[in-house]
């Protein structure tokens, strides 16, 4: 049986007890029934990982011995997912938990001239980032920015590879034959596609005009597939 593993942003290096968040303890005790001796392991989502053993299993305040520690480095490739929000918050929320379970580094929700949304409820979108950190077992949790405008984010974000994938007739290549870089920004638009003004203001910054294959693909599933193609494991 494996090991149960939390998030605890809290949590510090050197750290030789500690006290479990509610939820957390909750988790462990009235979920999982775990009791004193039981081991589990901590992350504070900046890439440390703290193994520990159960003290106090109490189901609002359980507490914890450290037993050891140790640095998990930061994936060497960083990508930074800019995607439209989309009006089926369900979806795009799929989308966030995939994304973090194949490591990307930060996600920017973009409001583009044809996105159509509801509210972006950012404290849900978190939990989200956490819970699917916590299920795939790693120590870094993804960044996620606040909604930012297509124009803001062309101007304040840079990397050495920029990739734009857009529907729109011109001059483009596969994303299959681009050589991922260890430093990527790539933007997917809504259901809609990017504007024509969106796509030449981005060409312009340096970015690189990709298509996703022969089938128009869902927002969601074309920022999948994209990272899929893109990420080096």
């Amino acid at each position: 049986m494996s090991v149960p593993y939390f998030y605890e942003p809290s949590l510090v290096s050197n750290a030789t007890h500690f006290t479990l968040s509610e939820e957390t303890s909750k988790h462990c005790v009235q979920v999982l029934r775990m009791k004193e001796g039981d081991r589990i392991d901590l992350t504070n989502g900046i890439g440390q990982l703290f193994e520990a053993t159960i003290t106090l299993a109490h189901k609002k305040q359980a507490s914890v011995a450290i037993q050891s520690q140790k640095t998990i480095q930061a994936p060497l490739q960083k990508i930074i997912l800019g995607i439209s929000l989309l009006k089926n918050a369900v979806r795009l929320e799929w989308l966030f938990e995939k994304a973090t379970e194949m490591g990307v580094h930060t996600i920017v929700p973009l409001l583009c001239e044809r996105t159509i949304h509801e509210r972006f409820k950012a404290d849900r979108m978190q939990n989200i980032l956490q819970s699917a950190m916590i299920q795939s077992q790693q120590a870094w949790l993804p960044i996620l920015s606040t909604p930012t405008s297509f124009d803001s984010f062309i101007k304040d974000y840079k990397a050495a590879q920029q990739l734009i994938a857009h529907c729109e007739p011109s001059e483009k290549i596969s994303i299959k034959d681009i050589e991922p870089s260890v430093d990527s920004i790539l933007l997917i638009g809504p259901e809609g596609d990017f504007s024509p003004k969106e796509i030449e203001l981005a060409i312009l910054n340096q970015y690189q005009a990709v298509h996703l294959g022969p089938t128009r693909l869902r927002t969601e599933t074309a920022g999948l597939f994209a990272l899929s193609v893109l990420k080096k494991f």
